[in-house]
């Protein structure tokens, strides 16, 4: 299903000349919420019970390129698989030419007050099922196993490091412009949050983000494989923890928990990449690599 069609793509929606990852996250709800009305299971209805409409479980994507400024977004999204309270989500985001811009799949439930997971109503659910494709795409970063996050020398594919790469991290209070309509933190505000603290911590290291971007633009996420385990409330503390486990020319693999109180609220991995001004990815340079080694 066509969700979004021929969206310019507005100034507030970039990071220097390209759309931020943020817009992305914004583009995949705007997306969920189109398909829920037109398959007659509305956030709106659901909001009025006191619900959380669509909840994202697991996200999994894959950046093609970032969209520049003038570029147009289409959003095809379709169910790839149907529970009795979850729903699979493949999104395609493309350019005005049809080329692609990401990949994503999401597994959804809609929570209700006492915080369960609510079953598809039956009308829904089987119109999900009657649309139901066939698709194994598989976005998101590749597993990586531990002798590789390690160092260590028996994989072959692993580079040694001569000591432990860094972690970082930032608190962020919850506050009213962070939240929406479930009085919840919004979704696109978590990669804000890990990009902030990215690019806090680059800095007390002597890299300037905003000086060292020009031709090329650094820590921009790449892919992303995300788990939902809590949702984050209104006027809580939410912790981003991040450990850098590899690094190289194309990518910084970074492992995140988001969290509040003793409760993990997010849990996941993100590849960050280099992209140039037109939005393609390219490599890093050396020095933007230094502080993160």
């Amino acid at each position: 299903m066509r969700a979004i069609s021929n969206k310019r793509v507005h100034f507030g929606e970039f990071a220097g000349p390209l759309a931020h990852e943020a817009a992305i996250f914004d583009w995949q709800l705007i997306s969920t919420q189109e398909l829920a009305a037109a398959f007659d299971y509305p956030f709106s209805a659901i909001l009025e019970d006191d619900g959380i409409p669509y909840a994202p479980v697991v996200v999994d994507a894959s950046v093609h390129r970032y969209p520049a400024i003038g570029d147009v977004v289409n959003v095809d999204v379709d169910p790839v698989a149907v529970g009795e309270s979850s729903l699979d989500l493949k999104y395609e985001m493309t350019d005005g030419d049809g080329d692609p811009i990401a990949t994503l799949r999401a597994t959804h439930v809609t929570i209700g007050p006492d915080g369960g997971a609510l079953p598809l109503p039956e009308t829904a659910r089987d119109a999900y099922a009657a649309a139901r494709v066939d698709d194994d795409v598989d976005p998101g970063p590749e597993p990586m196993s531990e002798r590789v996050r390690d160092g260590g020398d028996t994989d072959p594919t692993a580079v040694p490091q001569p000591e432990p790469l860094p972690s970082y991290g930032t608190t962020v209070p919850i506050r009213s412009p962070y939240v929406e309509g479930a009085e919840l933190a919004y979704f696109e505000e978590y990669p804000r949050f890990a990009g902030t603290a990215l690019e806090a911590f680059v800095a007390e290291h002597g890299l300037s983000v905003g000086e060292t971007s020009g031709e090329k633009w650094p820590y921009k996420p790449r892919s992303w494989h995300w788990e939902f385990t809590a949702p984050v409330p209104f006027e809580s503390e939410l912790r981003v923890d991040c450990e850098v486990v590899a690094v190289d020319r194309d990518v910084v693999r970074v492992a995140q928990e988001f969290s509040s109180g003793d409760t993990t609220n997010i849990d996941g991995v993100t590849e960050y990449g280099c992209f140039d001004r037109t939005g393609e990815p390219t490599t890093f340079d050396e020095p933007m690599l230094e502080p993160l080694r």
